[in-house]
């Protein structure tokens, strides 16, 4: 599938922008790009800014080769309803939306159009996301290697059944919520030992920031760095053991388990 195609993106909320980025990033040119967005000073914002243009629901739809659906859950059956009788039959529709199958798009369209299912995270605006993406009946290399193409322009991409989305939706699309809850107790719990917001703050960002790129580029696994800067009886073995005292792996588990039954639920 060329770079030179139509795009049209249901949805310029902060998602639908950093998508809109990565297009163009990826050498999609902005006049080929159009939006549908009801705040027409969201709509106007875009457009400055990128150089992409607006066009009414279903006059986009019937000519975009690529359709990404960039709605919440609890729109996209209305969405759907609004759009299938203008779909271009040569496009691959590109859902964003957690919970909602690749059955659930196809049967409500009733055009045959393949669909990809792609979950997102929200590092995805700093080009440091994590995309997973499924693919549909009758999507072909081409179109497959399109999504993927301008995915990676913002951030990283694997390739899962679809049955594996909503894990996929519990570990990578919810986990940037985990990591800040993380940093807001760590930031919390460095005042009640006496260090201000702003010096908390920073100590705590700075060492999750560290950490990561640790992580990424020593080839080493989690666990080893973690044995690595663990003394016995030292001060932070004192603060693991107080970890595990409190069942964090369980924690951590029953929490993905909850987002991941919730992405079921949204099915």
């Amino acid at each position: 599938m060329s770079k030179s195609i139509s795009v049209g993106v249901i949805g310029a909320g902060v998602m639908g922008e950093a998508l809109i980025a990565a297009l163009i990033s990826y050498g999609v040119k902005p006049e080929l790009i159009t939006i549908s967005e009801k705040r027409k000073e969201r709509a106007d914002e875009l457009v400055k800014r990128y150089g992409i243009s607006v066009a009414e629901l279903t006059g986009k739809v019937s000519k975009a080769q690529a359709l990404l659906l960039v709605v919440k859950p609890q729109d996209m059956a209305d969405v759907l309803a609004e759009i299938k009788s203008s779909l271009n039959p040569d496009a691959v529709v590109v859902t964003f939306a957690a919970g909602k199958t690749i059955s659930f798009i196809t049967d409500a369209l009733g055009t045959g159009n393949p669909v990809i299912r792609v979950m997102p995270n929200t590092a995805t605006l700093v080009g440091a996301g994590m995309a997973a993406i499924s693919l549909g009946r009758g999507v072909s290399a081409e179109q497959s290697d399109f999504v993927t193409g301008f995915l990676a322009a913002t951030g990283k991409v694997v390739e899962v059944p679809e049955d594996l989305q909503d894990a996929v939706t519990a570990a990578s699309g919810s986990g940037p919520a985990y990591f800040f809850r993380f940093v807001e107790a760590m930031v919390e719990g460095a005042k009640a030992l006496g260090l201000s917001q702003e010096i908390a703050t920073e100590l705590t960002v700075q060492t999750m920031i560290g950490a990561a790129k640790l992580l990424e580029s020593s080839g080493k696994s989690a666990t080893t760095l973690r044995e690595n800067v663990t003394s016995p009886n030292g001060t932070t073995a004192a603060a693991l053991a107080s970890f595990d005292a409190d069942n964090i792996s369980t924690m951590v588990a029953t929490a993905m388990k909850a987002a991941r039954d919730r992405s079921q639920e949204l099915a």
